[in-house]
Order: structure tokens, then C-alpha cells, then sequence
């Protein structure tokens, strides 16, 4: 089947995400909605002491009233392809001169594989999705500004709760999709500037 007639099966990968532009980190999406992205750390709250999650809790309802619009919360789950990283360092590790630093690497790159051996191995990445919507069309700038008071407003309120964030820009914000609609091909091939430059004829995303 060509790639004409599947995409007249299919339909565009784009449409069907409804997703007009990435600009400057930001999704421009359809009857003037946006979003921007933070990538965030995490707290692991089971291990924290009663009294530390009360104060936990009370600080996360402080900093949801805190908000001036709803939050979507992102839970990323992917496999690693650690084959790639093992070749990589055996690659970068062969021109090694000095013996017992080609034994250590030799050793451990056996040690990744039998580690490794049968099991999946996962990478968690937690995403914080920020709207910003108008009933009519507004100036790009505009919507920039609104959504960066919005970031800080939420990264500050992070900070208060011992968390990291930081905005995703535009190619961290199309190798998000392509990671869902291409998993296997995001594993072997990244996400490069070059790759999304064709975008447009190749649909990688």
C-alpha cells in the first residue's frame, strides 16, 4: 500500500492529534487553545514519615488553590533501549590503550547485559500540561507571556514540595508525541531537528 492510500485510510498522524503547531515549546491547538509543558521530578511518598506526608498534602492542596486554571498530570512510561547504549560503549571503549580500564569496561558492559537479560527496562517521566484558551484569536505573544506567569507560578509552587520543573522546548515537546505514535521507531531513531524539518512528508508524528 502506498503512502498515499494510507494516509487516505489512516488519515493524517497530526489531525488525528489535533495539533496545529509547536511553537516555542507551546502546542497550538485548534479554536484557539494552547498548552505548555513542564517536565517535573518526583517525591516518593510512601517513604516519607506520617507527619512528612501531612505536611505534603497540605502543602499540595495549598499549591493546587494557587492555580488560576486547571493542571493535566502526565505519567510517561518507556523502554530503554539499552542494546544502543551497550554498543555505544563498547564502541567509545574499544580505542581504550590501558589494559585493565579495557578489562573494567569489558566486565561491566557483561554485567549490563546479563542484568538486563529477558527484562524490560523502563524510564518514568512525570509531565505537568498547562492550558491557556480564548474565545477569540489573540497574539502568539500574548498567550507566551500568559502561559510563561503560569509556569512560574507553578514552578514556584513545586519548589515548596522539595520538586524540580522546567518548561519542554519545541523539539522535547514533539519527541513526546513521536514517542507515542512511533514507540518502537523513538527507541532506534531520536528525535532530531533534521528529522523534524521533513516532517511534513514523512509524518513522524
Amino acid at each position: 500500500m502506498s503512502n498515499t492510500l494510507k494516509r487516505e485510510k489512516f488519515g493524517s498522524a497530526r489531525t488525528q492529534v489535533g495539533i496545529k503547531e509547536v511553537r516555542d515549546g507551546i502546542l497550538i491547538l485548534p479554536y484557539n487553545r494552547y498548552r505548555a509543558l513542564l517536565s517535573t521530578s518526583s517525591v516518593n511518598f510512601e517513604l516519607q514519615s506520617e507527619d512528612e506526608q501531612d505536611v505534603i498534602i497540605d502543602t499540595f492542596q495549598t499549591f493546587l488553590n494557587s492555580l488560576n486554571s486547571p493542571i493535566q498530570i502526565l505519567i510517561r512510561v518507556r523502554e530503554l533501549d539499552i542494546d544502543r547504549y551497550i554498543e555505544d560503549f563498547e564502541q567509545k571503549c574499544s580505542g581504550e590503550k590501558e589494559k585493565i580500564y579495557l578489562a573494567q569496561s569489558r566486565s561491566y558492559c557483561e554485567f549490563i547485559k546479563k542484568l538486563v537479560a529477558g527484562n524490560k527496562i523502563l524510564s518514568r517521566r512525570f509531565f505537568l500540561i498547562i492550558p491557556y484558551e480564548s474565545k477569540t484569536p489573540i497574539d502568539f505573544e500574548v498567550v507566551r507571556e500568559q502561559l510563561n506567569l503560569e509556569k512560574e507560578i507553578v514552578i514556584k509552587g513545586l519548589e515548596k514540595l522539595s520538586m524540580t520543573a522546567r518548561p519542554l522546548d519545541t523539539l522535547e515537546v514533539l519527541d513526546l508525541f513521536y514517542s507515542f505514535y512511533r514507540p518502537d521507531q523513538a527507541k532506534t531513531q531520536p528525535l532530531a531537528k533534521q528529522i523534524i524539518r521533513s516532517s511534513n512528508e514523512q509524518e513522524y508524528f
